[in-house]
C-alpha cells in the first residue's frame, strides 16, 4: 500500500469509521438533533462549534490541495453559520463531509514523492505533517464531542 493511500485511509477512518478508536465523526453526530448540537454547557464549546471547527481545517487544507492559498485564521475557526433548525444543522454537516470526501480523494491522488515537500511555508512543515496534524486534531475534537454529547443527554 502506498503512503498516499494509507494517509487517505486514516483521514477517512476518523470521519467514517474503521480506526483503532472505534469512534468516528459521522456515527457520533448522526443522531444529534440541532437543539442538542447547540446546547451550551458551562464554558464548553457546543457540538455545532466543534464540528464546524473540524470542518474549517479540512476546508483550509483542501483549498491548498486545489492550488489555492492557505488563508484560514484560527480566530474564525469556531464561527459557524447560524443554525436555527434541523435543516441548517444537516446542511452544515453535508458541506463538511463534501469537503472531507474531496480531500480524501486529493490525498489518494497526491504524488508519493511530495509528502516531504513544504506545505505553503516552512513554518507549517510538510504535507505529511499537516495531514497527520489534521487527523490528530479531528480525533482530539471528536473526543470532546463524544463527552459533550453524553453530558447533553444527562442534562
Amino acid at each position: 500500500m502506498h503512503l498516499s493511500s494509507q494517509i487517505a485511509k486514516h483521514l477517512k477512518d476518523v470521519f467514517y469509521g474503521g480506526n483503532w478508536t472505534s469512534v468516528n465523526v459521522k456515527d457520533t453526530i448522526s443522531d444529534i438533533p440541532w437543539q442538542q448540537a447547540l446546547q451550551k454547557l458551562s464554558s464548553l464549546n457546543t457540538i455545532v462549534a466543534l464540528v464546524y471547527h473540524m470542518g474549517y481545517y479540512v476546508s483550509a487544507i483542501l483549498k491548498v490541495y486545489n492550488g489555492g492559498p492557505l488563508d484560514a485564521k484560527d480566530k474564525f475557526s469556531f464561527d459557524h453559520p447560524v443554525i436555527s433548525c434541523q435543516e441548517d444543522w444537516e446542511k452544515m454537516v453535508r458541506t463538511i463531509f463534501s469537503s472531507v470526501n474531496e480531500l480524501i480523494q486529493r490525498v489518494e491522488e497526491f504524488p508519493e514523492d511530495r509528502w516531504g515537500d513544504t506545505f505553503v511555508d516552512e513554518k507549517y512543515g510538510t504535507y505529511y505533517r499537516n495531514l497527520h496534524g489534521l487527523i490528530e486534531h479531528t480525533h482530539y475534537h471528536l473526543g470532546q464531542v463524544v463527552v459533550i454529547k453524553k453530558l447533553v443527554l444527562i442534562s
